[in-house]
């Protein structure tokens, strides 16, 4: 059921100012230098933008779906309702929905209640040292790693817009991070999260996720297990639940995709476009911030520091709480064939994949990559970086799908 904030949300543009005074702020504390050039992003379009099946949609089609959405249903042998009532937890690889325009997530309202956002698992990717090792001399030295520190509370005031990305998998309820970002075709109304690609599709192995949902600026006072030992849905979702009606990655993730990050480890971004469990204003009007996407996918040279935040939830992290690494970006490069990646220094675990990366430009803080991969040992986390196949997959987004 939506919620409304604990407190009353900010000003737009005061929450926006705090972040980025925030992360100026933290960029002071870091010293990790790293050298040599930045190989440019990968230019190539390609992207999988998919049409999700709202079953709590309106439109002339069959049982209150959106028109068309109910034959697309059928062609895959969903029943929506069966669905809702618990069919989705059937992974046979006939209902393992796997191309772009395969993607359906009909709403579940309730089903995303504070105990089961509690017990969700992290949703990581690992490389192991020798896979991190695996370039051709486009790979700048391993990062020392630096400490995560959690985020002043209550979030909505002192960070940017991040929240928690649910979604469920064939090995149950997992979790992952995310950041409200904006709608260049649709100001002041976004209804755009940005996070990684693995967080909303398994890859070469597998097809789309279930039940993927957003929920802003979760436990927004950063509450203790026990002081949550009988929350309620305002407290762990203070903005509401948010339910992704479309989704996009790209095809290199679809198809390229593995459970250590694999060739589509530089192209692990998404955009979801949600709506509200319950409601009908924008995610960016309810939350009261959107950050803008840098997509010029700057050389690691050229940026000074980048910081990383998120909602890590393996040990030695709960999930409950929000934390951030700051440092100076380098260079990671998984295979000559493939751009290479930012990495830096950062002790954050599982939980925060998918969770945004983000630099200063001219005192405004933007979205600059999101967390793909890290070492077994915790010790450093990659992003991708977002050039014009990014940015062509998000534009695709918002121009399609933005203003329903």
């Amino acid at each position: 059921m939506r919620s409304t904030p604990v407190s009353a949300a900010p000003r737009r543009g005061r929450r926006t100012a705090l972040a980025a005074a925030g992360l100026v702020a933290a960029l002071t504390l870091t010293a990790t230098a790293c050298g040599g050039s930045e190989d440019e992003a990968d230019t190539k379009p390609g992207g999988g933008t998919s049409q999700a099946a709202d079953a709590d949609a309106t439109g002339g089609g069959e049982g209150g779906l959106a028109a068309g959405l109910a034959d697309r249903l059928k062609e895959h042998g969903i029943d929506v309702d069966k669905w809702k009532d618990g069919g989705w937890k059937n992974w046979d690889e006939d209902k393992w929905l796997s191309e772009a325009k395969d993607f359906v997530n009909p709403v579940i309202e309730g089903l995303w209640q504070p105990d089961r956002m509690k017990s969700a698992k992290e949703a990581d990717k690992t490389v192991t040292t020798k896979d991190a090792a695996a370039d051709q001399g486009a790979t700048d030295p391993e990062p020392a790693p630096v400490e995560a520190v959690a985020e002043k509370k209550p979030y909505h005031e002192n960070a940017a817009p991040v929240g928690k990305v649910f979604f469920d998998s064939p090995e149950g309820s997992m979790v992952c991070s995310g950041t409200v970002i904006k709608d260049v075709n649709h100001p002041g109304k976004s209804n755009l999260v940005w996070t990684a690609g693995h967080c909303v599709h398994a890859g070469g192995s597998g097809g789309w996720y279930r039940n993927i949902a957003f929920v802003p600026s979760y436990n927004d006072y950063g509450k203790s297990e026990a002081e949550l030992a009988n929350a309620t849905a305002t407290e762990m979702a203070p903005y509401g639940t948010w339910w992704a009606d479309w989704a996009s990655t790209s095809n290199q993730w679809i198809q390229g995709g593995s459970e250590s990050g694999g060739d589509g480890a530089a192209y692990d971004y998404s955009v979801l476009h949600v709506k509200p469990e319950q409601g009908s204003k924008s995610l960016e009007e309810t939350v009261g911030a959107a950050l803008e996407v840098d997509f010029s996918a700057p050389s690691a040279t050229e940026v000074s520091s980048m910081g990383a935040w998120g909602y890590p939830a393996a040990a030695p992290y709960n999930g409950l709480e929000m934390f951030k690494c700051v440092d100076r970006p380098g260079r990671l490069s998984l295979s000559p064939s493939l751009p290479t990646m930012y990495r830096i220094g950062c002790t954050m675990t599982g939980g925060s994949s998918g969770g945004g990366w983000f630099r200063v430009v001219d005192g405004e803080t933007k979205l600059v990559s999101n967390t793909s991969i890290g070492p077994l040992e915790n010790t450093w986390l990659a992003g991708p970086q977002l050039g014009r196949a990014a940015e062509a997959l998000y534009q695709d987004m918002s121009k399609t799908y933005g203003g329903q």
